[in-house]
């Protein structure tokens, strides 16, 4: 019998779009069982093909944007619209993204988020009465500091001097709001986050994942001190503290930024990518989910959406088949999963990762033929 088959990957980082992962997995499915009905959703819960994702799920139209990258290098940056909702939705690494620099070329110190800030007025100019923001992948760590002067706040020092550089915010004494800043909050902003890290502290925004965009042991205590004054200072002008925030910390900080400059709200980002894509009714639909990432293990169950697909699937007693780049194999996860595979199973670590989509239409086709056997079996 013909299975309906939701097929719903994240990105294989690195290698492969979701939108790729879901196409390359529907493609071997097919091969060892033609005749099922697959249903490709490609997943994202903040980071790099956020934008696409959601947009696709909105059958939102792509608008090009002229802006700035994390570095000040003039760019174009691509965010979509939805006129019937008027939803606008913003990737911010493709802004601001770290892949979208040269590897190693430029400092965090020396990168700000000012770009977004042009983004996000385009989507206001447009009309946006919501916006949805997915901050995985940035390469700053300003907490948002060049998105708010951007959209018009000042940060001045005691001389009443304006700071223009991130670094230099431990001489910050004063914050002013944007003359139509009521009108700037008028739009909600949803913000995609896929971690709860707070802004200060050992877990924070520089600490933890400041190295991942070249951020020195040397240079935590700087890092630490300017956004510990912009938080300070912050609080006394908006009277809360937002880097006590879950989630306030990631993205460098971004979300710490859009949360208090922008009166935006953090969520999970499965769970808003999820409630867009009427998730919930599609796994009712279906006979078989095939979801899948660059690496399954236990880490994937801490909120990550393949865990979450997984944990849902089996609250509805439906099968879960899990495929990765590869795979850290454990009880906890047999109990989540039907099944897990990884590519390292059929192909070197190499190969997967040169040709990631012919091996992953493989894996699939494999697992499928299995199934088939299975079910004459049966």
């Amino acid at each position: 019998m013909p299975m309906r088959v939701l097929v719903v990957p994240d990105k294989f980082k690195g290698t492969l779009t979701a939108q790729q992962a879901a196409e390359a997995i529907a493609k071997g499915w097919n091969k060892s069982r033609p005749q099922d009905l697959p249903e490709l959703l490609p997943m994202s819960d903040g980071g790099e093909g956020f934008g696409a994702v959601i947009g696709q799920s909105l059958a939102a139209k792509e608008v090009l944007c002229q802006t700035m990258d994390a570095a000040h290098r003039s760019c174009k940056a691509a965010w979509w619209w939805d006129r019937k909702t008027k939803t606008a939705i913003i990737e911010t690494s493709a802004v601001v993204g770290l892949a979208m620099l040269p590897p190693k070329r430029f400092h965090p110190f020396d990168l700000d988020t000012f770009g977004l800030g042009k983004v996000i007025e385009s989507a206001r100019r447009r009309g946006a009465k919501v916006c949805l923001v997915g901050i995985g992948g940035s390469a700053t760590n300003d907490a948002g500091f060049g998105l708010a002067r951007s959209l018009g706040w000042k940060f001045l020092n005691a001389k009443n001097q304006p700071i223009e550089r991130w670094v230099d915010l431990e001489r910050l004494e004063s914050i002013v709001c944007p003359p139509r800043d009521s009108e700037a909050r008028a739009m909600e902003i949803r913000v995609a986050v896929d971690v709860q890290n707070k802004l200060l502290g050992p877990k924070g925004a520089s600490r933890v994942y400041g190295p991942q965009k070249g951020l020195r042991k040397g240079d935590f205590a700087r890092a630490e001190a300017c956004l510990g004054r912009l938080a300070l200072v912050a609080r006394k002008l908006l009277r809360t503290d937002f880097s006590r925030v879950p989630g306030s910390g990631a993205a460098g900080g971004l979300g710490f930024g859009l949360a208090a400059f922008l009166g935006a709200r953090l969520e999970p980002g499965f769970e808003l990518f999820a409630q867009q894509a009427n998730l919930h009714q599609r796994l009712k639909q279906a006979d078989l989910v095939i979801t899948g990432e660059g690496a399954i293990d236990e880490s994937s169950l801490m909120g990550k959406g393949v865990g979450q697909i997984a944990r849902q699937c089996k609250q509805l007693g439906i099968p879960c088949i899990g495929l990765a780049g590869k795979i850290v194999p454990s009880p906890v996860l047999a109990k989540t999963f039907s099944r897990i595979c990884g590519l390292t199973q059929i192909a070197s670590a190499t190969e997967a990762t040169a040709r990631a989509a012919v091996w992953l239409s493989r894996l699939a086709q494999a697992v499928a033929r299995e199934w088939e056997a299975q079910e004459a079996k049966a």
